[in-house]
């Protein structure tokens, strides 16, 4: 009980209780030769964001030029990025106002992985499906907003594996309170799969030189998320950025943080089935 302890406190790799926690630096080391590292995080957590950018930057620092795509930019806002880097080429403020919509994300937080971004003049990539597309693939399906031949290079042409369609259930029915509307589920499990292999698309052209992915957690993970689509397990690193109560399954490396206070979102959750 008191190894379990210590362990969770500590930060544990996956897999089993290790004597030091993974570091910055001894995770970035493992970035270089790699066509893809996943790098997740919880979102309004600034001490994992924290971690996270100190291995990318070592990586970075150390010679390391990848691609860098973003969840947080919706794949429509790839050309105001590019506009934006043309005419103030290290203005991270300027950007964000050109490119970031009507998000509700917190930018604060990703404003120093923009500026390294900028500083090491390194590709920038919009990588996530819009709210407005995953709504409409979750009322009409993927030929809503892709066409045949995009379902196809994308992977949604065939039918979702069991296995994924499992894991994405229980995630979504967790995620909802155990209330989740089973009528919505077909089209929410499809939005989801859209999302990962949208991103899985936005890094496969860098793979070459290497490409970084910023995302959530769950889409980071090698047994549901974007290695899924990436379809090539050897040369994916996937990193989850998690607080200490969560489990650590499906990431090759584990960075635990400390657990924000916030009140039950599952308190008094009454959902339509």
């Amino acid at each position: 009980m008191i190894r379990t302890f210590i362990c969770l406190a500590a930060a544990v790799v996956v897999g089993a209780c290790a004597t030091t926690a993974p570091t910055p630096d001894t995770i970035g080391q493992r970035f270089a030769g790699k066509s893809y590292v996943l790098l997740g995080e919880v979102h309004d957590s600034a001490a994992a964001q924290q971690q996270r950018l100190q291995a990318l930057t070592r990586a970075v620092e150390a010679g390391w030029r990848p691609a860098i795509a973003m969840e947080q930019f919706d794949r429509e806002r790839q050309p105001d990025i590019d506009r934006a880097r043309r005419e103030r080429p290290r203005d991270v403020d300027y950007l964000i106002a050109q490119a970031s919509g009507k998000s509700g994300w917190d930018w604060a937080l990703y404003k120093p992985v923009i500026a390294l971004a900028l500083q090491y003049d390194l590709p920038l990539l919009a990588a996530n499906l819009s709210r407005a597309d995953a709504a409409k693939i979750v009322r009409g399906g993927f030929g809503d907003v892709f066409a045949t031949s995009q379902q196809k290079t994308l992977g949604l042409d065939r039918a979702l594996p069991g296995d994924l369609v499992a894991a994405q259930t229980a995630t979504l029915d967790a995620g909802h309170c155990g209330h989740f509307p089973k009528t919505m589920l077909p089209g929410m499990l499809n939005a989801q799969a859209a999302r990962d292999a949208v991103m899985a698309e936005t890094l496969r052209p860098y793979a070459s030189r290497g490409a970084v992915l910023i995302a959530g957690n769950g889409h980071v993970r090698r047994d549901v998320g974007v290695p899924r689509w990436l379809g090539d397990d050897a040369r994916v690193i996937s990193v989850g950025y998690l607080e200490m109560d969560s489990p650590d399954a499906g990431y090759d490396t584990v960075v635990r943080v400390p657990t924000k206070d916030r009140e039950d979102p599952c308190k008094g959750a009454v959902m339509a089935k």
